[in-house]
């Protein structure tokens, strides 16, 4: 394959694993570039050079897309924090931000640059105007994704089945591939009342490209549900979980308790967001989810929030790959005290069981 040559979304996942890093929202927090709580992605204005960054160690972890974070970054939630000017430069940056990396591969193939929607959080059911108020958010970013060069378009974490068919049918209108992904609350069920296989089903006949999961869940209550939807769908399937170990008790990270012995309760109700830490899943858990997934003919894999560089290389090696990170994996080979290195003394050794 020659140098940037670039096939199209379905061509790779006909071929084999495609792999999406996303869930930008807390990684960009802890880095200091994002207000925890209003999750609003002014990165792309404030700090590109960060964003830019982040795009490229993903990239480096070996994620085939670079999605434009521009989640959150959505009229309704410009409206809130009082800086609705600000939306059509915050998304148009972020997107340029987007192509530049997915256009310089480290590999020999060339990145897929992703325009990205999401939930509104003001869909409501049997509401026309609302309704209508959203499908404009969507039709305005979706322009502005094909304007600035966008290979696919990502529509996620939606909660209403409506508002998940609305998404599909705005990047549908402009001809290019289209992965749409749900994501439930605790009930188990989409909030106007379709089950989660239904509502996939549907997303597959009104012409989705690649159908599945993201966010809200850790791979333990989404697999279950994969599962179902990989049996029950002709398409590409998509899984993308939370990296918190999420249980039938406490489905999704909202209401999920900390039963690990902290002693210092959080100013507001919930571990969400700011103290989910101890729930995180380990590498091992992120790879054999992945791995499991890549089992059961689930080629569109990643994570969600949570997501780091270490973890997306994690998905990408347990489904075969060898991506530019491979080089720095683990090697406990010649750790000074787990190590097996001839060179390591016995008496450091003997020691690590009492270390």
């Amino acid at each position: 394959m020659s140098k940037n040559k670039k096939r199209n979304l379905v061509d790779r996942l006909n071929a084999g694993p495609v792999i999406c890093a996303e869930g930008f929202l807390f990684e960009i927090e802890k880095r200091g570039y994002l207000s925890s709580g209003e999750f609003v992605p002014m990165v792309s204005l404030d700090h590109p050079e960060a964003l830019e960054n982040l795009h490229k160690d993903f990239q480096h972890a070996g994620s085939d897309i670079v999605q434009a974070f521009t989640y959150n970054g959505h009229r309704e939630k410009m409206r809130v924090i009082g800086k609705e000017e600000l939306l059509e430069p915050l998304n148009r940056a972020a997107l340029k931000i987007a192509k530049k990396v997915a256009t310089k591969p480290l590999g020999e193939e060339e990145n897929l640059m992703a325009g990205n929607i999401s939930n509104s959080n003001i869909w409501k059911q049997n509401d026309k105007k609302a309704q209508l108020e959203v499908e404009k958010m969507f039709q305005e970013m979706v322009g502005w994704a094909v304007d600035e060069g966008a290979d696919i378009l990502i529509g996620e974490t939606f909660y209403y089945a409506e508002e998940a068919y609305t998404a599909l049918k705005v990047m549908k209108e402009t001809g290019l591939p289209s992965v749409i992904t749900i994501a439930p609350y605790g009930q188990n069920i989409m909030r106007d009342d379709v089950s989660i296989i239904n509502t996939c089903k549907e997303l597959e006949q009104k012409g989705g490209d690649v159908v599945g999961m993201n966010c809200h869940r850790g791979p333990n209550t989404m697999m279950p549900y994969l599962k179902k939807i990989r049996k029950a769908l002709k398409c590409h399937i998509a899984g993308l979980p939370i990296t918190y170990r999420t249980t039938n008790d406490h489905p999704t990270f909202f209401n999920l308790p900390d039963k690990n012995g902290c002693t210092c309760n959080t100013p507001h109700e919930t571990t969400f967001p700011t103290a989910l830490d101890p729930m995180q899943c380990s590498r091992y858990e992120i790879q054999k989810f992945a791995k499991d997934a890549y089992s059961l003919g689930i080629n569109y894999l990643g994570v969600c929030c949570g997501a780091n560089p270490m973890l997306i290389r994690e998905v990408a090696e347990a489904v075969g790959l060898k991506v530019p990170a491979s080089k720095y994996r683990e090697n406990m080979e010649n750790h000074y005290m787990f190590g097996k290195n001839k060179r390591i003394p016995k008496h450091i050794k003997d020691y690590r069981n009492k270390a």
